[in-house]
């Protein structure tokens, strides 16, 4: 095929289909990675389609480039759909740029192939990777134990009947699951230290403990022990082991196939390990206590391509990567039940040291627009800096009809969206300018670590011009002011950034749950329920959904706050109610429980779920669900607006308003 730079040359049809895909290619990287090609030939190419995001390992990409001469970098990076690669001459490059362009590569599990698309580049610039560190008191131990032995380990295993405790079956259908010693309750998050399980740990065991206490990587010999079998795919959701059930020091032997583990510290500092077969994961310390581990779900992991990187823990040299294929692991985690509260040096994420943390449940209905405002700065805008990181890591999807809105947006309009949380509307349409503000202090924080433009501002002050935006929009946000007339003051301020013409979406909850005898997602309990499993660590809330359409962490308020519903019953009028999740509206106004692990820091994404309801952090949100018509008539008294449409989504009350 021509290089891009030729003209007057005829192409066929094929040819020319070729050459607007490979275009299509070219806008793509560009506009995602900001990779810019050339239309002249370079010894640099950029491989879309031939990266390690697209299945694509090394040595299958290697062997086809180097039929074209000798490749002297090939640069693959972690999750991109793309890679790069340096001949030792300008025509090698050309003749595989020409021979490769369209060509179909096949990749060992997937169904279809994938096409290659290929474009020169000026030069290759690998990222810059700082030092990483593993956390500290983590200890990776190769060939712990023989093969042999690790034979015996898997055959007791396949010998061993699946878990019999009827809630560990229910909650992990999907993972083969074994306790000794102490069975650990998912209902619960613990274990009864007062009912340990008959026979103790299995003496096969007795090899690999007295080595771990003779080396030091144990100060207390195990007592609880669970077995967990992971097929490819599978994998362990972000957490830390609770602090009150077991002593510090946790060992984790890896069996049968190799895995990354990725560790994070709340601060968002996170790095990968690699766990080899027959490998003993050591965690003390802060990497016991603070920091969280998880393994993603997923079929390959990116891992050092020579036998001589993968000799350490941490993955962090990025020009050597490749793919590698997981097979059937099995882990034995070995723990010691803990006797006495844990006083460790992490109070912040521990249970044993954190009491309850309840707001107030029942405060008055404002009177005045003074106490309005005391009650959003305690129950909206403390409540949200506190639960930031957990609230973002729930909010992934756009909903529909917001980007409907979005992306019928002309190219080029300035958009803002007003209570932007973190961010999640802000990348929607790449051919808009658009910022966000929001209250939170944190959450802004989120937003621009994710690089959007973002302020912080109160939603009835925006510090902009009026007239200066073509849209705006307003998910979630009005509901959270306390008196009729800020919910008015806030559409009004919304409708002073809009120029004349321009369009506004508001979103805001409803008060009606059920409508035309279909009940909203909120309400609506899934036949299969989603159930995050841990490895005997955390929680196991069931994943509902709230109005907002995204996955939150719904723990059932009934058995948690029974005092606090009392309380409320007994309460007159003008106070507050607690709603309790997943059951209709009462009243308009009210307080909804967000349960959140005592102690955990408004960055950390990955809140510790509870290990008894009394250690629970339960945050309360004010909110006013709004009743039918009551939207529109809001809308309708400001002078300068009109409504082109209104409707229902999903337990929402939505209004689309020009300003004429």
């Amino acid at each position: 095929m021509a290089a891009l730079g030729c003209r007057n040359v005829k192409l066929s049809k094929e040819q020319k289909k070729l050459l607007r895909k490979q275009v299509k290619a070219q806008h793509i990287l560009l506009k995602q990675d900001g990779i810019a090609t050339v239309s002249g030939p370079t010894k640099h190419l950029v491989i879309a389609n031939g990266g390690l995001g697209n299945g694509v390992n090394r040595q299958q990409l290697s062997e086809v480039l180097q039929k074209f001469g000798t490749v002297e970098t090939l640069l693959m990076l972690p999750h991109k759909p793309h890679a790069f690669a340096t001949y030792s001459t300008i025509q090698e490059a050309r003749e595989a740029y020409s021979a490769l362009n369209g060509q179909n590569l096949k990749i060992a599990g997937n169904t279809q192939p994938i096409t290659l698309y290929l474009n020169f580049v000026e030069e290759i610039v690998s990222e810059d990777v700082s030092p990483l560190s593993p956390p500290p008191g983590l200890l990776v131990v190769e060939d712990i134990i023989s093969p042999e032995y690790e034979k015996m380990l898997l055959a007791f295993v396949d010998g061993s009947p699946n878990a019999t405790m009827e809630n560990a079956q229910k909650s992990l259908k999907h993972r083969r699951v074994k306790h000794y010693g102490y069975e650990f309750r998912y209902d619960n998050n613990n274990i009864d230290k007062n009912k340990p399980l008959p026979g103790g740990l299995p003496e096969i065991c007795d090899e690999v403990l007295e080595q771990s206490m003779e080396k030091g990587y144990v100060k207390f010999k195990p007592d609880q022990l669970t077995i967990n079998q992971y097929e490819p795919g599978q994998g362990i959701p972000p957490h830390i082991d609770t602090h009150s059930p077991f002593e510090d020091g946790i060992i984790c032997l890896s069996l049968g196939a190799e895995t990354v583990m990725d560790f994070k510290h709340p601060n968002g500092h996170s790095v990968a390990v690699l766990l080899p077969r027959r490998s003993l994961l050591v965690m003390s310390g802060e990497s016991r206590y603070l920091w969280s581990h998880g393994i993603i779900p997923r079929k390959f992991d990116v891992v050092p391509a020579s036998e001589m990187q993968k000799t350490g823990t941490i993955i962090g040299d990025t020009s050597n990567l490749t793919l590698n294929k997981r097979g059937t692991r099995t882990s034995f985690t070995f723990r010691k039940v803990r006797t006495t509260p844990c006083d460790c040096a992490y109070p912040e994420v521990c249970d044993s040291q954190n009491s309850r943390k309840c707001r107030d449940p029942s405060p008055s209905v404002p009177s005045s627009d003074g106490d309005a405002s005391k009650l959003e700065h305690k129950y909206v805008h403390d409540v949200y800096d506190e639960i930031a990181g957990h609230f973002s890591s729930t909010r992934h999807t756009p909903w529909p009809k917001v980007t409907e809105f979005l992306k019928a947006l002309p190219a080029g309009a300035f958009v803002i969206d007003v209570g932007c949380g973190n961010g999640k509307y802000l990348s929607v349409n790449k051919e808009v300018f658009m910022v966000g503000c929001d209250h939170s202090k944190n959450l802004v924080h989120i937003c621009r670590e994710r690089e959007f433009e973002v302020f912080i501002c109160d939603g009835l002050l925006v510090p902009m011009r009026s007239g200066v935006c073509d849209a705006c929009i307003s998910i979630a946000v009005v509901h959270h002011f306390s008196t009729e007339g800020r919910r008015l003051s806030a559409i009004k301020e919304i409708a002073r950034l809009l120029r004349p013409g321009g369009k506004a979406l508001i979103y805001v909850w409803a008060m009606e749950q059920e409508r035309n005898k279909v009940k909203s997602k909120y309400l609506m309990e899934k036949k299969e329920k989603t159930i995050k499993t841990r490895e005997n660590c955390t929680a196991m809330p069931i994943v509902g959904e709230d109005q907002e359409g995204d996955k939150v962490d719904l723990v059932c308020f009934n058995q948690l706050a029974n005092v606090d519903e009392d309380t409320v019953n007994k309460q007159n009028s003008a106070k507050l109610p607690v709603h309790t999740n997943r059951t209709s509206f009462e009243s308009q106004d009210l307080l909804v429980p967000w349960h959140l692990k005592a102690g955990v820091k408004a960055d950390s994404v990955s809140p510790l779920p509870p290990t008894e309801p009394k250690e629970l952090a339960v945050f309360h949100r004010y909110y006013h669900v709004f009743s039918d018509g009551e939207l529109e008539n809001i809308c309708r008294s400001i002078s300068n607006i009109r409504i082109v449409q209104s409707y229902y989504d999903q337990g929402n009350w939505c209004v689309i308003i020009e300003k004429y």
